[in-house]
Parts: C-alpha cells; structure tokens; sequence
C-alpha cells in the first residue's frame, strides 16, 4: 500500500522513537529524517498531521524527575516543560522544508462533546488546507483520569477520523501485530494485512513493552478498529530507521489493517444514524443547492423546530415536510431561528458576533 496514494495521512510518533531512553534527550537526527519523510509526503500531494508522544519524556528531564512513575502532578509539570521543547524541536525540524507548524493539544472531552469536536474539526481542517503541519499531543497539563485517552495510539485514530484522513501509520517499536509476544514465543507470526478484527485477533494483544511508551498491542487494535470504521486504513511498522515513511513506502515490514469504506462514506453512515435533536425545513432553492452537493445556508431554510446545541444532529426537512437526510448543526436552535431565511453576511448583525457562513457543512451532512 503506497503512501502517496493516500489523500490524507496521520502519523503517530511515539516517545520511545523520539526521546533517547538512556539519557531523556531529543533524538535530532531522527526527527531531521522524519521531518525530510514529511516533506516527501507534502511534495507529492500528501495532506499531513502528526499525533507526536514526548512532552514528558522530555519534560521529566529538564525537571529532574525520578525516571519512576511520576505523580500526576508531577506528569503535568514535565508535560508543560516538554510542551515546548517538543514544539520547538518539531519546528526547527520542518523550517528547513518550507512547513509552518501548529501545536494541538487535545483531551478525550475534545472529541467527545459535539462542540468541542466540531470546533476541532474546524481548526484542523483550516490548518492542513493552508499548507501548515498539525502537531496534535494529548493535554497532559490539565487532563486527569477521566478526560484522558491515556495513549496516543487511540487519539491518533481519534484524529485520523475527525478529519477524514485515509492513512494512520503508527511509527513504534515493533513492527507489526504478532500472533503472540516474538520475545517471549519463537513460534509468533507477525500478520501482513488484517482485514478484520476478530476475537481470535484481540485475544492476541498483549500489553506495552517499553519503557517510555504507554501503549501495547491492546490500544492498538483499539486504534485500528476506531481507524477502519472511519474509512482509514492503519499500519503498525518499526519507525527506528532515519527515514521511516520511506521505509515503509519501499517495503519494511509492517502489519496493514484495511478499511472498507473511504472516510467520508464512513462519515455519512456515522451521522446517518445518529438520533435528530430538531429539524430544518428547506425552500425548493435549497434543496435543489444541497442535491447539487452544496452546503445549506441560513437562507434556505423556511423553519426550525426542536432545541438543539451546536453540534447537534437535525433532520433536514424539504418544502412538503418529507425528511431529506440528517445534518449537525453549526448553529443553537435559538441562533438557527434568528438567522433563518437571511442571507450569511448577515448573521454577524441578527446575532452580535461573526458566524458561519454555513448553517450545515455539506461534510456534515447525508442525505
């Protein structure tokens, strides 16, 4: 499976390729290779984010931390430290290539609170399309327990799916799913392509085995069925080599979960069963502009019913009442209900504050 085939690819970076175990430092010279694999990508058409573990890992040191299992205070604060080390060794690494970067910090509430997550959606989507590197970490400063994903793994397919990507590729240190540990069997087998995850598959993972990374086997099959049910096809592969993506574009072993569905058929699927919090009831223009594969504006919509939150599912209702498909909303109803029948560039006046130009995206949106 080639990389330059792909529209959109998420990398993960786990801390074990990026932090040098023994001394706590930054692996530059991998990170120039990665940064020259990057800029391969991006060359070829390739949009690109980064899910990148190692604000702790380097943190902890700058701190002087004890190499044992930190306080989660005390994995805040290396986590604050490390934030910027880390944003800073990423962009010197891509000034050379041309790539601006921007720094993501995300907690699980992100993806799970509609809001948040469409907002998310939002500035990701306005990154990679104005040529900068997304370089998403978990919010470690200020996530706790229960707002956690706890691994990168998970929030690297959280990612992939929230901006439809087509690729995740988590550079670790192993290189592919085995049918058992390799180190502790000598019978093990690594797979080549799983295309489906069954029991006889899970009952295989087994748990991290490195020192600094926090994910095993489990959170990445975890990961590959969040990936594969967006639409995105995942590989777990070695990442130790100087130009890992190239690795793997020419062949390195790795172990490739396929996708059935391309993201945004999954996207349309996962909205269309989703239960509608309201309606929207459209003019004959709109519905024949949202047919034409446009977004609905607030103009073409005659009435609102229900009282649904930004990011709330509603069903968009034509002229006669007949229901056309689902949407999420970028509006309140109580914001849709002011707007409703004008036209966008009037929606900073009616509300008080700029909005959206759209009421629902046409990528939120199955009809």
């Amino acid at each position: 499976m080639s990389l330059t085939s792909a529209k959109r690819v998420v990398i993960k970076v786990g801390s074990a390729l990026l932090v040098d175990r023994k001394t706590g430092t930054l692996r530059s010279g991998w990170l120039e290779g990665l940064a020259q694999d990057v800029a391969w990508l991006k060359k070829n058409g390739v949009q690109v984010a980064l899910v990148s573990s190692g604000s702790i890992a380097l943190g902890r040191r700058v701190l002087n931390l004890s190499e044992k299992d930190l306080a989660l205070e005390q994995s805040q604060a290396a986590a604050a430290v490390g934030q910027i080390q880390l944003a800073r060794a990423y962009e010197e690494a891509m000034a050379p290539h041309g790539t601006t970067t921007a720094q993501v910090l995300m907690t699980l509430e992100d993806s799970h609170n509609r809001r948040r997550y469409l907002n998310s959606r939002a500035t990701l989507e306005q990154l990679i399309n104005l040529g900068a590197l997304p370089i998403v970490n978990e919010n470690d400063t200020v996530a706790t327990d229960e707002i956690r994903f706890g691994d990168n793994d998970r929030l690297a397919a959280q990612i992939a799916a929230t901006i439809g990507a087509d690729m995740l590729i988590l550079l670790s240190d192993v290189d592919g799913f085995y049918s058992a540990n390799p180190n502790d069997d000598l019978t093990a087998f690594r797979y080549d392509v799983i295309d489906k995850i069954t029991p006889e598959i899970e009952s295989q993972a087994g748990d991290a085995g490195s020192g600094l990374s926090k994910g095993g086997m489990k959170t990445k099959l975890l990961a590959a069925k969040t990936a594969t049910a967006a639409g995105c096809a995942m590989a777990i592969c070695h990442g130790a080599a100087l130009r890992p993506l190239t690795a793997l574009e020419n062949g390195a072993d790795a172990t490739w979960f396929t996708a059935t569905l391309d993201p945004q058929t999954a996207r349309k699927r996962w909205i269309a069963a989703m239960k509608p919090c309201g309606t929207v009831t459209l003019d004959a223009g709109a519905k024949r502009a949202l047919y034409n594969g446009n977004s609905l504006l607030p103009a073409g919509v005659n009435n609102v019913t229900g009282g649904f939150e930004r990011g709330d599912p509603v069903s968009i209702l034509g002229p006669d009442g007949h229901q056309l498909g689902l949407g999420l909303s970028r509006y309140t109803a109580l914001e849709a209900e002011k707007i409703k029948g004008h036209q966008s560039a009037e929606i900073e006046v009616l509300l008080g504050y700029p909005g959206r130009a759209a009421l629902i995206h046409r990528d939120d949106m199955a009809l």
